[in-house]
Formats: structure tokens, C-alpha cells, sequence
């Protein structure tokens, strides 16, 4: 089984690479509406993720794995995530693939997202009042009827709907390069597989791995919470290898590895300083993850994952972290008079 987890790792990895949707210029290109190729990729790996995972588990060959609705903690986690990812530049996944290619940056915020996890543990006893009511696993299955006409027709609607937005954008910007396409496409189909009950029948996750390692590290593992989040952690951890296994291995296939700390978009923004982007980077990365854990997902286990099963939850975060990242970028990323 390890050996499997390692090559859906690799191949996680393999399909971010091919679109560069792992890379700060990338992602921080669409924190300020410029490059919209995350945005692109993630709409075809949610619409047409819909469509594999909801056949799948209806011809009973997978579950569903909905996160539940816990307003408070999505809303707030929502926030400090999308923050922390315009800041970044990377998502808890795409973090090992960049290091892997070379980027110190996104070494820097790997120790701030290690932070982040052990000091949510931490404090967790005494902010739970902040996650709210959980009302849940609401999702359309829940209000169509999981078998029922009408919820494979919202299937199919909602998922050619995701779709045809990824195109439109692709026609807003102007873009001629479809790699995006292919990686979507990628994302869904490995995250229809890894749903299989023949497989690890869970969903594709990653921000549960950094306070798992961080506690370790810490010693913080007698608490409840360690508890929780030790079997998705453990996973986690082989998946990330993989994916970082790819990032390193291809990249030095194609001869562009390279350590690289101050990307083109952050010279560009906020100029050459080391100790600024370090600081920033880190700051960032502790953002990321403790507003992940507060939410109870990240972009691959709470967006995309969700997002193919339609669950309410996810969708609600996706929203806020969007604005939230959108936000930040706008204010952050200001060319420095």
C-alpha cells in the first residue's frame, strides 16, 4: 500500500508540474488576476471529477467522504487560508513539488506551515468555540436524493457548467497553452481512483500532514486532536513524498532544476530582499496551514475533493478562500516606491 499512496503522490505531483500550477509565479500571477491557470485546471478537475466520483460510488465501487459544515471554522479558516496563500505563493500540496524543483521559498514555508499545525494543536482547547455549530454532511446528494434522475442531471449540469467556465477564462485570457486542460483532467481521474474501496478509498488531502509532523517533532502527540489527524497524517506524508519525489526527479530531467528563493512575480512586487521574502514566506506558510486545520480541509482535501462531491461545505470554503485570496493579492502584491 505504501508503495501505491507513493505513486499517487508522483503522480500528483507529475500533473501540477506539467501545467506549473505548483509554482509561485503561478499562483501568485492569480492572486493578482493575471494568470489564471489554477483557476482553469481546478474547474476541470472539479467538473469533471463530478462526474467520475458521483458514477463510481453509485454503481457502489466507492463512498463518499463529505466534510461536514462547520460554519465558524470554514469561514474563519477560509480567510487566514486565502491569506496565507496569496502571501505564499504555494497550496500545502504543491509546497513539496517546489521544493523538490529547487524553490527555497517554499522550504521556508514548509517550516511555517510545520509551525502553524503544532500551534493550532496547541491552542485548539481553547478556540474551539470559534468552529460554531456543525450542521453536518450536507451535500446534493443530501437534498436531491442520491440516486434520484434529478441529481445525476445536476450532476452533469453542474459539472459542464465548472467546465465552461474553465474555457471561458481560458478565452478571457488569451491563452494558447492548454496544459491546463490535460492536468485537470489528470487531478480528476487520480482522484476518482484513490476514492476506489479497491484502492485507499479516502479522499486526496494534504494539509493534515504538517501538524502531524510538527507534533511529532514537537512532542506534542498525547493530546486528542494528534489522535484525530495520525492516520490522514501518516498518508499524507507518503503522498507529499511522492509528490516531492516528482518535483525533484522531473525536474532535473529536464534540466531546470534550480534553487531559486526570489521568484520573478515577488522581484517584480516586492523587490530582492532575502530577509523580506523569507519572513513573508514563512508568515504565509503559518497562515496557510493553521487556517486549513481550522477549516478542516485544504485546497486538494476541502475544494477539489469536496467540490466532486458536491458537498455544501466545500463550496462555502472555496468562496471565501477565493475572496480572501483575491483581497490579499490586490493589496499585497504593490510594486515598492
Amino acid at each position: 500500500m505504501t508503495l501505491t499512496i507513493l505513486l499517487f503522490g508522483f503522480l500528483f505531483g507529475a500533473l501540477l508540474q506539467y501545467s506549473r500550477i505548483n509554482r509561485y509565479n503561478t499562483i501568485s500571477g492569480m492572486a493578482m488576476l493575471k494568470n489564471f491557470t489554477m483557476a482553469k485546471a481546478i474547474a476541470v478537475a472539479i467538473g469533471t471529477g463530478i462526474l467520475l466520483i458521483n458514477i463510481e460510488i453509485g454503481l457502489g465501487f466507492a463512498s463518499y467522504h463529505i466534510k461536514p459544515l462547520i460554519l465558524g471554522g470554514i469561514l474563519t479558516g477560509g480567510i487566514i487560508f486565502g491569506a496565507g496563500m496569496a502571501l505564499l505563493g504555494y497550496c500545502p500540496g504543491t509546497i513539496p513539488i517546489s521544493m523538490g524543483e529547487g524553490s527555497l521559498d517554499a522550504l521556508v514555508g514548509f517550516i511555517g506551515g510545520l509551525f502553524g499545525g503544532v500551534v493550532y494543536t496547541v491552542v485548539l482547547p481553547s478556540i474551539k468555540w470559534m468552529l460554531g455549530r456543525d450542521y453536518g454532511q450536507v451535500a446534493l446528494k443530501s437534498i436531491a436524493g442520491e440516486h434520484s434522475v434529478i441529481f445525476y442531471l445536476l450532476v452533469l449540469a453542474t459539472g459542464g457548467f465548472l467546465i465552461a467556465i474553465a474555457f471561458w477564462l481560458n478565452r478571457l485570457e488569451k491563452a494558447k497553452d492548454i496544459t491546463w486542460l490535460f492536468s485537470g483532467i489528470g487531478l480528476a481521474i487520480l482522484t476518482s481512483v484513490i476514492f476506489l474501496s479497491v484502492t485507499t478509498n479516502r479522499v486526496l488531502g494534504a494539509s493534515g500532514f504538517y501538524p502531524w509532523l510538527g507534533d511529532i517533532i514537537t512532542g506534542e502527540t498525547g493530546n486528542e486532536y494528534f489522535k484525530s489527524i495520525a492516520p490522514s497524517g501518516r498518508w499524507e506524508m507518503i503522498f507529499l513524498s511522492g509528490a516531492f519525489l516528482a518535483g525533484l526527479i522531473l525536474s532535473l530531467i529536464r534540466k531546470d532544476f534550480k534553487l531559486t528563493l526570489i521568484h520573478d512575480n515577488w522581484k517584480k512586487y516586492k523587490g530582492s530582499s532575502k530577509g523580506k521574502r523569507i519572513a513573508w514566506a514563512f508568515a504565509g506558510g503559518f497562515l496557510l496551514i493553521f487556517g486549513a486545520r481550522l477549516a478542516g480541509g485544504c485546497t486538494s482535501g476541502h475544494i477539489i475533493s469536496g467540490g466532486m462531491q458536491l458537498a455544501l461545505s466545500s463550496y462555502l470554503f472555496a468562496a471565501v478562500v477565493f475572496g480572501s485570496f483575491l483581497l490579499t493579492g490586490r493589496l499585497f502584491y504593490k510594486t515598492d516606491e
